[in-house]
């Protein structure tokens, strides 16, 4: 048992998605995975559309605000995983205990995040104050940056909610309750709509009323969270109400876990976002289309992200059960349903893009039709690298369940800073453009920008299946 917690007795191990077939052999149960992946499926896709209802409460602004928030908008999201980390590590922590029998240990976990999350809240709203610092070396034009840092100290500073939120949910994911991250998910999404709509416009906050409103959402949504994982059936099952006590022991271990967890995706996003700001750097027809096109494809990217948690889980589970064997086998499932999932939808949002695109672009502003008519280009580059991207995110999602983090976060940071990173300015900007002059410029524009990305994916994807096939991941262990 874990150290100091209550006795309470271990529950029989079990299998998650195991069914054995008429000659007693096991076999991968592809309805429960389905039945485990389709709430985090449809609240991943909640999330997408609450990404493209902000691009199109912000197209409602001005393209300069679509394209001020496009170039900031992954560093957002880079502190929330670096400072958050530790709100990640919580679905693998409770997976593992789960799968063991270990009920008080998966609860203790989640304390463990938000008392990390708690004492990591300064350092958001540092982050916050420190916009313009962030900013400067991009040497965005003044309209852009203005708009920017607008949107920059309430997402920011805000993100505390957004993290404490996401230690609540990953409780639920990890022991295989989906449905309440989806409910508890809706509601987030309906408050940030009517957030969108009173702080942005009804008080004319603009783009600061639209990140407000996410942070608004977010922590309306960590407070009805904590109240059901206090309510009396969750304490009679897991003693939840036991462990609120911050304990060293649990903070730890999802700091160990957490930090490289987190700086995974960040490296990740941090590349994306440097190549977002050349883009708007480049121009604001750009910069908008390369905003648009993002959140277009993270209606295949972001519902994908539902299925590959729903691996982590399965894989977490298998492990604390003991059977290594058969985390490879469900992981192995969740890959490849994640995969085919990007693949198919993406291609139908390519083929639709011209229909689609004029939906989020004002069509008074003088940059719209310039926008679109890139944004539709763009959008199959976006179709091709979401296909590699679903085998990255599986992957990385499937070793997380086993906590192999450390390795695949340096690949990541390699790949994408010393890959990806010159090879989008080399393309992107023509000689005497740009953010430095000794590299080769070859002006290709957003295109180029793009192709970049196509590639950097493409090997990014191929090293993470490299990595979940060579099996390393078995020989981890938490505890």
């Amino acid at each position: 048992m874990h150290p100091n917690l209550p006795d309470r007795p271990l529950l029989p191990r079990a299998l998650p998605a195991l069914r054995l077939d008429h000659a007693g052999r096991r076999r991968v149960d592809l309805g429960a995975v389905v039945a485990l992946a389709a709430p985090l499926f449809l609240n991943s896709g909640i999330q997408a559309v609450l990404n493209l209802t902000d691009t199109w409460f912000l197209g409602r602004i001005s393209a300069a605000a679509t394209a001020a928030v496009g170039g900031v908008f992954w560093f957002t999201i880079v502190i929330l995983l670096l400072v958050g980390g530790a709100a990640m590590a919580v679905q693998t922590l409770v997976a593992q205990a789960y799968g063991a029998g270990d009920r008080t240990r998966a609860a203790a976990a989640v304390w463990g995040g938000l008392w990390v999350v708690l004492l990591m809240s300064p350092l958001f709203v540092a982050a916050g104050l420190a916009g313009g610092w962030f900013l400067a070396p991009a040497r965005l034009p003044p309209e852009i940056e203005a708009l920017a840092l607008d949107y920059w100290f309430p997402r920011v500073a805000g993100s505390v909610a957004g993290v404490a939120l996401w230690c609540v949910t990953s409780f639920y994911n990890g022991i295989g309750r989906t449905g309440v991250t989806l409910a508890l998910m809706t509601v987030v999404g309906v408050a940030n709509v009517i957030l969108n709509q009173l702080l942005g416009f009804g008080f004319g906050l603009g783009v600061a009323g639209i990140a407000w409103a996410t942070t608004g959402a977010q922590a309306l949504g960590f407070l009805l969270g904590l109240w059901i994982f206090l309510r009396p059936r969750t304490r009679r099952e897991f003693a939840s109400h036991h462990h609120w006590r911050p304990r060293s022991d649990t903070m730890i271990r999802a700091l160990a876990l957490g930090l490289p967890m987190g700086l995974l995706p960040a490296a990740d996003l941090i590349g994306t976002g440097l190549f977002q700001l050349m883009q708007v750097d480049l121009s604001t027809v750009a910069g908008a289309a390369t905003q648009v096109t993002m959140m277009m494809t993270s209606i295949a990217y972001m519902p994908a992200i539902g299925i590959a948690s729903g691996g982590t889980t399965l894989v977490g589970q298998a492990i604390g059960a003991g059977d290594r064997d058969w985390a490879r086998r469900v992981g192995n499932t969740a890959i490849a349903l994640t995969v085919a999932y990007m693949g198919l939808v993406s291609l139908v949002l390519a083929a639709a893009g011209p229909w689609l695109m004029p939906l989020f672009i004002n069509p008074a502003d003088p940059h719209a039709r310039a926008v679109v008519e890139t944004a539709a280009l763009l959008i199959w580059l976006g179709a091709a690298y979401q296909i590699f991207d679903g085998l990255n995110l599986a992957c990385g999602f499937a070793l997380r369940g086993a906590g192999d983090v450390r390795l695949p976060a340096l690949m990541t940071l390699l790949l994408s800073w010393l890959g990806f990173l010159p090879l989008a300015h080399m393309l992107t900007f023509a000689p005497g453009e740009g953010w430095v002059d000794w590299l080769p410029q070859f002006g290709l524009g957003a295109l180029g920008g793009w192709a970049a990305l196509l590639v950097y994916v493409a090997a990014l994807g191929t090293m993470m299946a490299l990595r979940w096939r060579s099996g390393a991941w078995q020989r981890i262990a938490l505890d």
